[in-house]
C-alpha cells in the first residue's frame, strides 16, 4: 500500500525540480528554446496534416510555443486554446482563437478566451473534434512518458483517446532541461505521440 504514496512523492519532487529549472532559464534561452522548439514542430507529419490545432499560452516559464500561429494560419490552419470548464469536473473545452479574440484570466491567473454570455460568439470544440493538441509538459522521459502540473485536466479531458478513434494526435512540448532518465508514472497519465522540447523529438515505445 506504500507503493502510491512513494510514486506521488517522486512525482511532486519532481515537479518542483523541473519547475525550477525552467524557471531559471533567461529570457535569451526562452526565445532561443522557443525557436527551435517551433522549427521541429513545423517538420513534424502530424503538425502538417493537422486542420484544427489546440496550443496554450504558456504560464510559469513554459516552453512558447504560440510562434507557430502565424505559420499555422498562413496554411488555412484553425488554432483554438483550452478553457477550463466550470461544473464539467476540472476538463477542458477549446475555443478558436484570433487576434480579436477577447481575454480574460481563470482561477489560476492564466488567459484564456472569454467565454462568458456568448463572448464574441465563441466557437467552441470538445476535445474529440480535434486534430492536434499541443500541451505543456512539467517533465519527460526518454520512453516518451510525460509529468504534467498535477491538476488532471488534459488527462481528463484527452481519456476517451484510449478507446476512441479516430482521435486528435497529442504532442507534448518542454524546454530540454525538463528531461529526465525516468519517471515514475501514474495509471492515468494520456499516453502521447510524441514528445518535442527545443532539442529533440521522442516518440513513446511501442
Amino acid at each position: 500500500m506504500t507503493e502510491p504514496v512513494t510514486r506521488d512523492a517522486q512525482r511532486r519532487a519532481f515537479r518542483r525540480t523541473l519547475r525550477q529549472r525552467r524557471r531559471a532559464l533567461s529570457p535569451r534561452q526562452q526565445r532561443q528554446a522557443s525557436e527551435a522548439l517551433c522549427r521541429r514542430l513545423r517538420r513534424l507529419p502530424e503538425v502538417q496534416r493537422a486542420r484544427h490545432v489546440a496550443l496554450y499560452l504558456p504560464n510559469d516559464a513554459e516552453i512558447d510555443a504560440t510562434p507557430l500561429i502565424d505559420w499555422l494560419r498562413r496554411r488555412g490552419v484553425r488554432v483554438y486554446l483550452p478553457v477550463l470548464r466550470p461544473l464539467a469536473e476540472n476538463r477542458l473545452w477549446f475555443v478558436h482563437y484570433h487576434a480579436g479574440t477577447p481575454m480574460v484570466s481563470n482561477r489560476f491567473g492564466i488567459r484564456e478566451p472569454d467565454t462568458r454570455h456568448g463572448a464574441h460568439h465563441a466557437r467552441q470544440l470538445p476535445p474529440w473534434a480535434l486534430d492536434l493538441v499541443l500541451m505543456p509538459l512539467v517533465g519527460f522521459d526518454d520512453h516518451g512518458n510525460r509529468l504534467g502540473m498535477g491538476g488532471g485536466f488534459y488527462d481528463r479531458s484527452f481519456a476517451f483517446t484510449r478507446r476512441r478513434r479516430p482521435r486528435p494526435r497529442l504532442i507534448g512540448v518542454a524546454h530540454d532541461c525538463q528531461r529526465v532518465d525516468e519517471l515514475p508514472v501514474a495509471g492515468w497519465d494520456i499516453p502521447l505521440d510524441a514528445i518535442v522540447s527545443d532539442r529533440r523529438v521522442v516518440r513513446p515505445e511501442p
